[in-house]
């Protein structure tokens, strides 16, 4: 998608650590006379600061739970009417051209019915069905209440690998900008100067889909309008802990 937009200061955790010129805090070297490297990071020092970046882009997939309903006097009875609404929606994830593998077989389950004077059995059968055109999300729950489906659950709006890997790096260099401004800010605060980076560690980064509920009062019946459903953006966020060295 062409759609993104970088959050330049949302969510900026900071820590700002500043060595002194009294020591190197990381040496490990016990001996009396420094080396000329650890003396020169002694008297330069470090300033570390730790932010995050966030990057925002339209979904391009999505995952559709979809499923059937039964009770029956018998355990039977329910995995009967089960399997032949299952078939059903089945043969018309077919007729809209969904591959095998975007269809992968969600909770099943046949139980005594509940309830103080509750009699026979009842059970549900659904479907995780990942769909790659997410304009098509209305269309594939529309079909399958068509088919059949009276379950119809959470409709999960994400990101595709390869647009995952593109936006993590956007978030990645989010990140390290935000911390190269905070860095640059806490020096000038200091009065003193940056002179490159000695170390950085990023991590993990967080793809947070968008989640929406929908009934199947809310697909299309008959006369009713197609459904149409619109997600919000999905958010790629990272962080990044980098390690400056300044002199005064």
């Amino acid at each position: 998608m062409d759609r993104r937009q970088f959050l330049a200061a949302s969510s900026i955790g900071l820590t700002a650590a500043i060595a002194g010129c009294a020591g190197n805090p990381l040496s490990s070297n016990d001996s009396a006379e420094p080396d000329s490297d650890a003396a020169t990071n002694a008297a330069a020092g470090e300033i570390t600061v730790s932010a995050s970046g966030e990057v925002d882009a339209d979904p391009d997939r999505a995952i559709v739970s979809v499923g059937v309903q039964a009770t029956g006097e018998s355990a039977d009875a329910v995995t009967d009417e089960l399997a032949t609404g299952a078939e059903r929606l089945r043969g018309t994830f077919d007729e809209l051209g969904i591959p095998e593998e975007n269809i992968e077989e969600g909770r099943y389950r046949v139980h005594p019915r509940r309830g103080r004077d509750a009699e026979g059995f009842e059970g549900s059968h659904s479907f995780e069905v990942t769909v790659t055109d997410v304009d098509r999300v209305g269309e594939v729950i529309d079909a399958s209440i068509e088919a059949g489906a009276d379950d119809i659950g959470r409709v999960s709006f994400t990101l595709q690998e390869e647009t995952r890997s593109a936006l993590r790096k956007d978030a990645i260099d989010a990140a390290l900008a935000n911390a190269d401004e905070e860095a640059s800010h806490i020096a000038d605060n200091r009065e003193i100067s940056l002179e490159g980076t000695t170390a950085v560690t990023t991590g993990d980064v967080q793809v947070r889909p968008v989640q929406e509920s929908v009934t199947s009062g809310d697909a299309a019946d008959g006369a009713a309008p197609p459904t149409e459903i619109e997600a919000d953006p999905v958010s790629v966020s990272a962080s990044a802990t980098v390690t400056y060295a300044f002199a005064e």
